[in-house]
């Protein structure tokens, strides 16, 4: 398989998103999702001692042990600046930490949680579309609209009708953004540096929900 034409660079920023095969669902039911939450938490690290699926089977002592060890370590691949699960896709804010971090957290977390599904659901073969997909972050107002692109998309396709229910949203970051979550996932600074308050960053996402979301019935109506 052909390497990624365009290399990604340390310490910059990246939108990630990648789909499911023909755009088929990935995420069928609330379990599905927090594992893929918990599994691309345990894959953020870079070097968790066992797989996720082996770390699982282990007794709750041993799994706190082995998470309070990764966190005093703090080796991460990558930070997880916001983030969002779709029924049939998926997107991410990251910060590459470590040469090839992001190709190897996505990799992690994609072939581990295919396998969950293929397990489950007595599959085979890929789950999500070849390559993930990237587009680099290159200026502050970039990485405020693609964190607010990333936050709307639950409300955007209509997975949730109000701004309420995204903001409930348990699969998207966005409930951590403004506060609404004991999860602690992202690294936040980046975004929140331009706001005073969290209120203030709330009300920025709100602005464009309802433009976002007659884009995206646009689109829709055109490719019909």
């Amino acid at each position: 398989m052909p390497g990624r034409l365009i290399p990604i660079v340390t310490n910059e920023i990246y939108h990630i998103f990648n789909r499911g095969v023909a755009s088929q669902p990935t995420f069928f039911n609330k379990r599905d999702y927090d594992r893929a939450l918990e599994s691309f938490s345990y894959y953020q690290n870079s070097n968790p001692p066992i797989k996720y699926s082996r770390f699982l089977s282990l007794p709750t002592k041993q799994r706190a042990e082995i998470l309070q060890d990764l966190s005093k370590k703090k080796n991460y691949l990558v930070e997880i600046i916001s983030y969002c699960l779709m029924p049939n896709h998926f997107h991410f804010l990251l910060r590459q930490i470590q040469e090839a971090g992001i190709a190897k957290f996505m990799s992690n977390f994609t072939n581990s949680y295919t396998r969950y599904i293929n397990t489950k659901l007595e599959r085979t073969g890929p789950l999500f579309t070849g390559k993930f997909k990237s587009v680099r972050v290159e200026t502050q107002k970039q990485l405020l609209h693609v964190s607010r692109y990333i936050h709307l998309n639950p409300y955007t396709s209509f997975v949730v009708k109000t701004l309420e229910d995204l903001q409930n949203y348990h699969y998207s970051s966005f409930p951590e953004f403004i506060g609404r979550t004991s999860l602690a996932l992202c690294s936040k600074d980046d975004v929140l540096a331009d706001f005073k308050t969290i209120k203030q960053y709330e009300q920025f996402v709100y602005d464009q929900a309802d433009y976002q979301r007659a884009l995206h019935r646009i689109r829709h109506l055109l490719l019909e």
